[in-house]
């Protein structure tokens, strides 16, 4: 059975994959680039808007990291303004649930589905590092290892919030203000070791039930966590052969909690490049992966690894000689990536190899293995691309993240979805009203 490609648009945020020296690239804190590429992304079909979170400006060096600066609005003030300019677009955000409460997400979540009749999302995420807490009055109050069974209790908190208003002629009566006896919609009570908490929830059963559930996280840890409770799972496998791998392992996860594989679409970030030919689109890639990658921005990169200052290495030399610093992180603050090198010394020395075997700077290397172009080339050579991954089961569809904003998606829309279209593999109009009916998730 063919199956339908399911398409998101990733608004970057603060990262280094946004080309800020591109004429084109706009302002990511102004309403209007928001409003831009969700319009962009609705009039393509796209599933839904995707916004990342930051909870701290990250550091390095003691100073604010330079491709940080500018900021980013609050998640949930961008997506309620966002679904008065949108129809059926979802509306997806990234809310932490190491220093929230499910209380007030659930209210919030619950709000914006209902503002936006049924296509609101919330992408659940764990905060591991003390830097970031310390905004927080909780701090890094919690190890590692037990965010994730937080964030498990948290959602499960939350589920139980949702789902305290029971049935619709209830809410019916109570929304309008009519009274009733003995009226238990929205009553709750959750006791355990991260929640003690009893009340009534003021927010009616919105239209989805519950926001559609995102999980952002490849570790052993995020993939059972997003087989026993999300609708989609965001990665980052950008390899034909690794997604497949991947695909393979959540899907095949799914029957100890009593789901199905449809229940879990696999959604990684992929990005585009695209040109009239492949040739032309090769090309203009390699020039954004230079644009992306400055000789300082390199230097960053490699301190987040080595753990000390580098601030007189020569970006188009060879790898430092010495290894890395091993111990708690003196460098960078804040940096998803530092978590990423589990073992310093033993990815320094495939850097090194790598280095050695292609011949490359230092510069080079950090373009090499920090980035990627997930698709390259013509207009049918990405739509090709696309439904390839998606029919060899390395994907159920992309999260795409443009290289800048908020324009980066015009021509994506323009000349790749017609062809998805025309192969019967992407959707002409929406179907049904919710972001449910867009991902075919049942109620």
């Amino acid at each position: 059975m063919t199956k339908q490609i399911h398409l998101a648009a990733h608004f970057p945020g603060v990262n280094n994959t946004t080309v800020w020296s591109d004429p084109e690239a706009g302002s990511h804190i102004e309403f209007s680039s928001f409003v831009k590429l969700a319009q962009t992304a609705e009039r393509a079909k796209f599933d839904f808007f995707f916004l990342a979170e930051g909870l701290r400006l990250r550091e390095q060096a003691g100073q604010i990291y330079d491709l940080d600066v500018v900021g980013r609005p609050d998640t949930f003030t961008v997506l309620a303004a966002l679904a008065a300019v949108t129809d059926r677009l979802g509306l997806a955000g990234t809310i932490n649930s190491t220093f929230n409460e499910p209380f007030e997400v659930a209210r919030q979540f619950a709000s914006l589905d209902h503002l936006s009749a049924g296509r609101a999302a919330w992408n659940v995420v764990t905060s591991w590092d003390a830097f970031t807490g310390e905004n927080f009055r909780r701090g890094g109050f919690l190890p590692q290892d037990q965010r994730y069974a937080r964030a498990k209790t948290f959602l499960q908190t939350a589920t139980e919030l949702f789902d305290s208003w029971h049935g619709t002629e209830v809410v019916a009566d109570k929304v309008t203000g009519q009274f009733l006896d003995n009226v238990t919609a929205g009553t709750f009570a959750h006791h355990d070791d991260h929640f003690t908490i009893d009340g009534q929830f003021p927010v009616p059963r919105s239209p989805q039930g519950r926001p559609v559930i995102l999980q952002a996280g490849d570790s052993e840890e995020g993939r059972e966590f997003a087989a026993s409770t999300a609708d989609a799972i965001f990665t980052r496998h950008g390899t034909l052969e690794a997604g497949q791998a991947f695909y393979s392992d959540v899907k095949s996860r799914l029957a100890a909690y009593g789901r199905t594989p449809d229940q879990l679409l696999i959604l990684p970030a992929a990005t585009f490049t695209l040109a009239d030919t492949d040739a032309e689109a090769h090309e203009k890639a390699h020039e954004i992966r230079r644009a992306q990658v400055s000789e300082q921005t390199a230097l960053k990169f490699l301190e987040q690894l080595w753990n000390t200052d580098l601030s007189a290495h020569d970006p188009n030399g060879p790898l430092p000689s010495f290894d890395p610093v091993v111990g708690q992180a003196q460098i960078a603050q804040g940096r998803a990536s530092v978590r990423m090198y589990r073992d310093p010394v033993a990815t320094a020395r495939e850097w090194r190899a790598l280095s050695e075997a292609k011949s490359l700077t230092t510069r080079d290397l950090i373009i090499e293995v920090t980035g990627r172009q997930t698709f390259i080339g013509s207009p049918h050579t990405i739509a090709t691309a696309l439904n390839t991954y998606v029919q060899s089961n390395a994907a159920d569809g992309f999260i795409l993240v443009p290289h800048v904003t908020p324009g980066g998606l015009d021509d994506f829309a323009t000349q790749v979805v017609p062809l998805l279209q025309d192969q019967g593999v992407f959707r002409e109009d929406y179907e049904g009203p919710t972001l449910r009916h867009h991902l075919g998730l049942a109620p």
